[in-house]
């Protein structure tokens, strides 16, 4: 059985966990207060082009759109999302659980669109009785998307702009950030990420980690006891020294941008395999995540030998299904796919 099912199905990079290992009898001070850690938010810092920002590590995607949501909005705000997005979908209403509604918008696919974003804010003040509504507190985006599309420097600058003019934060979700920046057809660097949004994370997890995030707060704009906050949130490792040497291993000597070229090539050849076997797309992504549409029948009998994930039902007979490489894809399951298609 090969598996294309997500980019977590293996453990972490070799070079992550060996510098687990290497690091393993020494004793450090826990929650964080460890060097390792400091080294990580210092490489992250370099990398993103500034020294002013802020990096705290968490543990994972779901409890670090929970956490930052919920301790940057007011009690009275909400977060718009499109409505395919992670915190509106897939995350089992952590954000509602917190008291905070997310906001959905129509997407365009995947992409929150700054001329419906601009809309719906203009909207809301203008309804006289706004004040008896939940207010936009914050805009939430994911980069990639859902979809495994990707947002545009003029995108990205756009909702920045709109973000500015109502006064509230661009938040851009990370989780696969290595696979947007390391897209042929983007535009958009981890500078730009650090210039034109509020807040952000880099994703660990499902970019060669065992777990872990990494949020940058831009703006000297983190919450007041942050630290207290992620705690209170059950987001918070006493063993903080796992994050930390994960991302002092993932953000040396170019590793993290590795793992995303390596992931891209890998999709690259595995979309040309479903050209050469007439496999339809559904949407054809520029990073690690590829839609493709089977026959239920031949969904089923391919399910036998190779493992992706049910995306959406296309209709009665066929079916929307996802492919995803990561840094574990070797040529060799590439070319069992293609023996067996």
């Amino acid at each position: 059985m090969i598996s294309f099912e997500n980019d977590y199905i293996a453990g972490a990079h070799p070079l992550v966990l060996n510098h687990l290992v290497e690091t393993n009898l020494e004793s450090l001070s826990g929650y964080g207060q460890d060097i390792y850690c400091e080294n990580a938010k210092a490489k992250i810092k370099n990398a993103c082009g500034r020294q002013d920002v802020e990096v705290e590590l968490l543990t994972g995607g779901t409890q670090t759109n929970q956490v930052v949501i919920s301790t940057m909005l007011q009690d009275h705000e909400g977060v718009i999302a499109a409505d395919t997005g992670h915190i509106n979908v897939h995350e089992a209403g952590a954000i509602e659980y917190t008291g905070h509604k997310v906001l959905s918008l129509p997407h365009k696919e995947g992409k929150l669109q700054p001329e419906v974003l601009k809309k719906y804010l203009e909207g809301f003040y203008a309804d006289e009785t706004y004040t008896h509504m939940v207010f936009p507190g914050m805009v939430y985006i994911s980069h990639p998307t859902e979809y495994g599309t990707l947002y545009t420097l003029k995108d990205l600058t756009q909702l920045s702009d709109i973000c500015r003019a109502f006064r509230i934060p661009l938040y851009l979700d990370g989780a696969r950030l290595a696979y947007g920046l390391m897209s042929r057809e983007t535009d958009v660097t981890l500078p730009d990420i650090a210039r034109l949004c509020d807040v952000f994370y880099i994703g660990g997890t499902k970019v060669g980690a065992l777990c872990g995030e990494a949020v940058v707060f831009t703006r000297q704009n983190k919450p007041a006891h942050f630290i207290t906050s992620v705690k209170k949130r059950g987001a918070l490792l006493a063993k903080g020294r796992l994050t930390g040497v994960q991302f002092d291993a993932l953000f040396s000597n170019d590793l993290y941008f590795e793992i995303g070229r390596h992931a891209i090539r890998m999709a690259e050849k595995l979309k040309t395999v479903f050209h050469d076997k007439g496999i339809p797309f559904y949407l054809e992504s520029p990073t690690n995540q590829q839609f493709i549409i089977l026959d239920n029948a031949q969904m089923e009998r391919l399910r036998r030998q190779v493992c992706f994930s049910f995306w959406e039902k296309y209709d009665d007979k066929r079916t929307v299904v996802r492919f995803v490489t990561s840094w574990s894809t070797t040529e060799e399951d590439l070319q069992k796919l293609e023996d067996i298609l």
